[in-house]
This record gives structure tokens, sequence and C-alpha cells, in this order.
């Protein structure tokens, strides 16, 4: 396939584009810094310089795709929620999506398939409640920048485009997201969960996260909203439990909720509330999980190297 893919140097980009090089297809990257995206990703993919921003020479790459991939977006816990950091994360998303499915609208020969990033911060924070792509949209922040974000990916059906919004949990591997931070407390003898503890982690191996990106890529009876998660979830403190166990370092110290507030203000609800999010249409539609549940895991990942 000719595959155009933007947000494609980040902690699931890089990997997804070496990735679908491997499998034969042809990965043309919409970067902000193209020399430095082509030396990084080597001679196997195409870099094509853009903003996230303006229409340009760069929509000519579209032209004939079958698929376009947008995972572009400012990384959402790398600061603290003022007014002007939610405008960044909204932007960066919202009018980055805007700007591919009209520059795909222009083309004559249109790609077929969108695949557009989303979180499962759309259910917002919930109870023990296991929450399926039916599921209603929750309150909140994410929950309104993720529908925001959807929205405009989902224009792209208006003129026969394919569209999938990855809806994706907390992504699990050494290198990026959420786990290194999690990592140092452990390994300093302090880890411990955060509470109450009893809020749900729905996370994701990476290696699962590019393998369902290329399983929606072959099977085109799959359309609409994706749960990118693994088939089990779990609490907050079992997840401690667990990083524990693999890294032989004690779970025994809370991170108050209090605190995180504190210091982080309303990114502090991403870490003290969560979701009990089903990969429901993944498994109805045949994706078999490498990872599905998270002892095994994070021992794939803490052994490497």
């Amino acid at each position: 396939m000719k595959i155009v893919v933007s947000g494609g140097t980040g902690f699931i980009g890089r990997p997804l584009c070496a990735s679908l090089c491997q499998e034969g297809h042809w990965v043309t990257l919409l970067t902000r810094r193209k020399e430095k995206a082509q030396r990084s990703c080597g001679s196997t993919v195409t870099a094509v310089e853009w903003n996230g921003r303006e229409a340009g020479a760069w929509e000519h790459c579209l032209e004939g795709a079958d698929a376009v991939i947008n995972l572009a977006g400012a990384p959402i816990a790398d600061g603290r929620w003022t007014d002007a950091r939610k405008r960044l994360l909204t932007e960066s998303r919202v009018l980055t999506t805007r700007l591919l499915v009209e520059a795909m609208s222009r083309r004559s020969s249109k790609p077929r398939t969108l695949i557009s990033a989303s979180g499962i911060g759309y259910y917002g924070a919930s109870d023990d409640r296991v929450l399926d792509e039916g599921a209603a949209r929750g309150q909140g922040f994410l929950a309104d920048l993720c529908l925001a974000w959807e929205a405009e990916a989902l224009r792209a059906a208006e003129f026969g485009v394919r569209v999938i919004m990855l809806r994706t949990g907390m992504v699990l591997e050494q290198d990026g997201g959420a786990l290194p931070k999690m990592l140092l407390p452990f390994r300093l003898f302090a880890g411990g969960p955060i509470m109450p503890g009893t809020q749900w982690v729905s996370w994701i191996h990476r290696h699962d996260h590019i393998g369902l990106i290329q399983w929606v890529l072959a099977t085109p009876s799959v359309s609409g909203p994706v749960n990118v998660v693994a088939t089990e979830s779990v609490t907050m403190n079992r997840f401690c439990e667990m990083l524990g166990r693999v890294l032989h370092r004690p779970s025994w110290l809370p991170v108050p909720g209090f605190a995180l507030h504190m210091a982080l203000g309303e990114l502090g609800t991403l870490m003290t509330t969560g979701q009990r999010v089903n990969p429901a249409k993944a498994l109805s539609g045949g994706y078999v999980f490498h990872y599905p549940t998270l002892e095994p895991a994070l021992r794939a990942i803490m052994t490497k190297g």
C-alpha cells in the first residue's frame, strides 16, 4: 500500500513506520523537520515537510494514497493543563486533522482509508462498567477533546473515505509513554499506586498497538471507533503490584491523589481516575493479541536488552 503518516516520528509513529516498511508498504512521512526525520527513519521512508497548519505542496503526496494514518498531537501528560496548554493540545489535534481531511477532499484520487488517533479519554472517568465502542461519551476536558478530534476525522466519510478512530489506552514500552515515569520510584524502592488505587487502567503493549493499526489497514470491514487496549484491564493497585513483582521491588508507597492535584491541577485527574475498556471490535473481528494480559507484557518489556 501507499501510506501517508502524520506524527510519524514519535513514540508510536517511528516503530509503526519501520514496521510498515518491513511489510513492503511505501510510507510517506509528513514532518516539520524533514532532514532530521529522513536521517532517523532511513531511506525506506520518504519525508515530506509540512507545518500541520497550512495547505501546501505536501498535499500532492495524498494523491492516490491507499491510507492516511494521523497520529499528530502534542503529548497529553507533558505539562500542567493551563489554558495555553489546553489550547495547544486541542489545536495540535483538531486543526491538524481538519487540515488533512480538507486536503484529502481536494484530491482527484482520494485516499481510501483514514486512521486517526483518539483516546479512551472519550469515555470520561467511569466506575466498574466495562466500556465497548458503543459506550456514551463522558464528561471533562479529554472527553470534549476526543469528541472534537473524532468529528474532524469523520468528515472524511462524507466523500467516501473509510474512517477509523483509534481510542487508545496507556501504551506500554520502555522508551516512552507513561511507563518510564512510573519505573523510577520503583527502582528507588519507593514505588506504589496512585491513589485511590481502585481506578481502572486500560493499557496496551506498543507491539499490539502497531499490530492493531496493521490489522485495521488489512480489514476493510472495520470502521468507526476502535478501542486500542488489551483484553485485561487492571486496577491501579494491581498494575503497581505486578510492576513491582516484575522489577523485584516493593509496591508500598502510595501517591496521594490530593498531592497530584496540587502539583498538576486538572491533569491530576487523568491519573486518579480511569476507564475499564474492552477491545470489542478487535476481538469480534479476529485480532489476536500478542500480550492480552499485563504481567507477560511487563516482563517482555523489562527483559529487553
